[in-house]
């Protein structure tokens, strides 16, 4: 946890923001529970709800809480351990104690929550939208008829999407931690060995300093499938091995990395060309990270440079404004150029990705790729953003443009036919928006350049 007033703070400032939006009531806040795996008694990997995390900072299952708009009065609701707990977990602080650690003055049983909620009804009980089945479930039992608060959920995002000193810090050190792994798992590449083993080496890592990957790790000799998480393969000679991975540190915030390594140890001459487009697409993105700039924008600018460099490999034609315009980078890059990160690596996405992503005057587009841009707001200072183009040959995807009809006089498709084996890459930074332009955090950069990932490979 941070210091207790950082929680404090946090509830206070909500709910101010609440106040002044005309809201009143409650505000009803449901943690999460363990969630058995096959049998009661063995359950997932325990993860709390992050909204949860940011507001009270307690571990803990089968937490909640009660936020009144109206007098300012908290309440914590759970239950002590009994005899049989401690048999199994051993003695556990008091509800008391931990109730003392988040800033709140009162605490109840965890039963008493139903009649709270209840005799709240009639003025108003504003929650957040759940993801796990027992939150869903448990708050259709208390506010049935319900439907998650939009002023609320609108309040939390503006809140969480702009980083407080302290989460920068802990971010820095989820990507400290994100650097080891992916740097363990760039020294274990090895022709002949499965792609497990070096999984296995860098989920270690996380798992040593941290909570552990932040999510199901990408490493894949198969790039042009965005998110392959079989790792059953023999590492072949003259393939690209595509490693998008993170770490969850202990306070659960997270990094996510992406490098693209020639699992011989060197770039064939075709392979330093595409890298080297993508590359430049992850500077042009930096360079163009600012207060001010729309994330759109960024997105935008680097597909032109990336259909530039395709242009000049003889893959495309045609002006390069007009095919931006008519979302040809699509075909090669069908994702957008970064997402928010946080306390999820996705940070808030559970809340809404539109609302966390977009602007109120911005609308998602349709196309391919540039729809599925998930953060396009207007950057502020505190922001953090992952910058990761990528460019990938995509057979069925180019076949079925062939076959519709679509970018028509602008794709060579004779000339992809060529790259059917190729693969995909994708280069991926986490990035602090700062007042003055932007940073990549965690205290070193991975080697990105090709020279750089070659020697780095030799070492």
């Amino acid at each position: 946890m941070f210091e207790k007033s950082v929680y404090v703070r946090r509830r206070a400032g909500l709910l101010e923001r609440l106040r002044k939006s005309g809201a009143r009531g409650i505000v009803l806040f449901v943690g999460n529970v363990e969630a058995p795996a096959q049998y009661k008694d063995n359950c997932y990997k325990w993860r709390q709800d992050s909204s949860w995390l940011y507001f009270f900072g307690l571990d803990d299952p089968r937490y909640a809480a009660v936020l009144d708009i109206d007098s300012g009065e908290e309440t914590l609701f759970a239950d002590d351990v009994e005899i049989g707990d401690i048999i199994w977990m051993g003695p556990q602080p008091s509800v008391r104690s931990k109730a003392e650690r988040a800033g709140i003055a009162e605490s109840a049983p965890y039963g008493a929550l139903d009649a709270v909620v209840a005799a709240a009804v009639g003025r108003g009980v504003h929650f957040l939208p759940p993801s796990r089945y027992y939150n869903t479930m448990k708050l259709r039992e208390l506010v049935p008829g319900g439907t998650p608060s939009e002023v609320l959920t609108k309040a939390v995002i503006d809140m969480r999407l702009i980083k407080e000193d302290v989460e920068i810090a802990a971010i820095d050190e989820a990507c400290a931690l994100g650097y080891e792994m992916h740097s363990v798992a760039r020294d274990s590449i090895r022709l002949g060995i499965v792609e497990q083993e070096i999984v296995g080496k860098m989920e270690g890592v996380t798992l040593s300093k941290g909570w552990g990957v932040s999510f199901p790790t990408i490493l894949t000799q198969h790039g042009e499938t965005l998110h392959n998480h079989l790792h059953d393969k023999v590492i072949e000679p003259g393939r690209l091995m595509v490693i998008d991975a993170g770490a969850e540190s202990n306070l659960h915030y997270a990094s996510d990395f992406t490098r693209t390594y020639p699992t011989s140890g060197r770039f064939t001459t075709r392979q330093r060309e595409v890298y080297q487009i993508v590359c430049d697409c992850n500077e042009l993105a930096f360079s163009l990270t600012r207060p001010g700039i729309t994330y759109r924008e960024v997105h935008l600018a680097t597909a032109r440079k990336m259909l530039e460099g395709l242009s000049a490999l003889g893959l495309v034609h045609g002006d390069l404004d007009e095919m931006v315009a008519l979302g040809i980078a699509g075909l090669f890059q069908p994702h957008g150029l970064g997402h928010n990160m946080g306390l999820d690596v996705h940070d808030m996405e559970d809340l809404g990705e539109d609302w966390v992503g977009y602007d109120p005057d911005q609308q998602r587009a349709r196309q391919l790729g540039l729809g599925s841009l998930r953060m396009a707001r207007r950057l502020r200072p505190g922001h953090v953003v992952t910058d990761e183009p990528g460019i990938y040959f995509i057979p069925a995807l180019i076949e079925q443009w062939k076959a519709d009809g679509t970018g028509r006089g602008f794709v060579d498709f004779d000339r992809l036919t060529t790259y059917y084996d190729f693969g995909g890459i994708r280069l991926e930074d986490d990035v602090l928006v700062t007042p003055d332009g932007a940073r990549r955090l965690g205290p070193h950069r991975l080697p990105i350049q090709p020279d750089d990932v070659e020697a780095a490979m030799a070492r």
